[in-house]
């Protein structure tokens, strides 16, 4: 009953354009989504467990077969766990290094959840693959999964040699917030003086999130019924992490929580105008300012999406200038979309050398499903592809 219920909500909310791929395919996949999530609320309700613990459980997939070809292992550095995956014949020379950080809103998903992305990103590149399982919010409170990360990191840095890892050669990559702890663990590194001479080669971007100044942006118009991941869906789940009061959703995606002053002065790097003409044939329609109403009990509230940690979009030239080159993934149903083509533009503007992909066909969340035969999407084995060849190339 609750998945029937699941599917009329997914029928009811969801809207899917012509261009998306495997609509129905989505359409079953979304309202299993949302039927762990309504049988969450109901279990939440009845004080057995979170409402993220279900939805947690149905993130984790299925066990993978055995790879007689890599060598995988869990252990923990500096009590950060981490599952590192290894080609098993014996390489003359040193390998790449791989530091994978899953999506997941920081609140669900795992390094289960990306087991055959890491698996495959090992396999298809020979490389040393580190996928790191940071600890989940709320329980364990922002800035928590931060450091996690950027412990993770620094210990590989310090331990290279212990796993056949060219120094030259070591990329930080994530998906979605993973995505946007990859960045800023990039942007930390450029103030470390403590560390090997070690300089990160690139870093891997699979649709980031950003920042979290401007809910009024083309791809959050165009795409905010688009499974999976709503457009007030985005700011729930900011919220979720910061463990705040999820009342407020709808002010934040109103862009109540910033100052018209903020909005205008970061208009330079967050807007509509950096984003290409073609990027806004769906539909778009800008915020009237005029209209705009600030509420500082909300800003207060939401301070801590507004600093660079949180929208690393927003930092200063003089670290964006020092960062490794990118590559850059988007998807054009995605809401995060516009948010990965303003930090594209920010790099470039900072000679930092950019390889871009956008999937057409993509949609926000496309990646976990990699590797289950017809469950899969074609846009994620080209994703991968695409990313297994950028890789190669370096």
């Amino acid at each position: 009953m609750l998945f029937v219920w699941g599917i009329c909500y997914d029928l009811y909310r969801s809207e899917l354009p012509p261009g998306l791929g495997q609509p129905l395919k989505l359409r079953v996949l979304h309202s299993l989504v949302v039927t762990a999530f309504i049988l969450g609320k109901i279990l939440e309700k009845l004080n057995i467990c979170s409402d993220l613990r279900v939805l947690r459980l149905l993130l984790e997939g299925l066990p993978a077969w055995k790879d007689s070809n890599l060598l995988i292992k869990d252990v923990q550095w500096d009590e950060v766990p981490v599952r590192i995956y290894q080609p098993k014949p014996i390489s003359a020379s040193k390998r790449k290094g791989i530091l994978y950080f899953h999506g997941g809103a920081g609140t669900t998903a795992s390094i289960n959840s990306f087991e055959r992305v890491c698996r495959y990103l090992s396999r298809e590149t020979n490389s040393v693959v580190v996928s790191v399982d940071y600890r989940l919010a709320p329980e364990h409170p922002y800035p928590g999964q931060y450091w996690d990360c950027l412990n993770a990191t620094v210990y590989f840095l310090k331990n290279l040699e212990s796993y056949n890892v060219d120094p030259a050669h070591v990329i930080i990559s994530g998906d979605s917030c993973g995505a946007n702890f990859t960045t800023v663990i990039c942007q930390m590194l450029v103030s470390r003086k403590d560390l090997p001479k070690v300089k990160i080669r690139a870093q891997v971007l699979i649709y980031p999130g950003f920042q979290g100044l401007d809910f009024y942006l083309p791809s959050y118009q165009q795409n905010h019924s688009i499974p999976i991941l709503f457009r007030d869906r985005v700011v729930y789940f900011c919220l979720r992490y910061l463990n705040k009061d999820t009342s407020i959703v709808e002010d934040v995606l109103e862009n109540c929580h910033v100052t018209r002053d903020m909005l205008l002065k970061y208009r330079k790097w967050v807007s509509a105008d950096h984003i290409p003409k073609e990027f806004k044939t769906r539909g778009y329609k800008p915020q009237d300012l005029t209209l705009h109403k600030f509420k500082p009990e909300v800003h207060e509230i939401m301070k801590p999406i507004l600093e660079t940690r949180f929208s690393p979009l927003l930092a200063e030239d003089a670290i964006i200038c020092q960062l490794p080159e990118a590559f850059i993934l988007t998807c054009e149903f995605d809401v995060l979309r516009d948010d990965g083509l303003l930090y594209k533009k920010r790099l470039e503007d900072n000679g930092i050398r950019v390889t871009w992909y956008h999937s057409e066909d993509g949609f926000h969340g496309v990646l976990p499903a990699f590797g289950y035969g017809i469950f899969a999407f074609p846009a994620a084995k080209k994703m991968m592809d695409t990313i297994v060849s950028y890789i190669n190339a370096l």
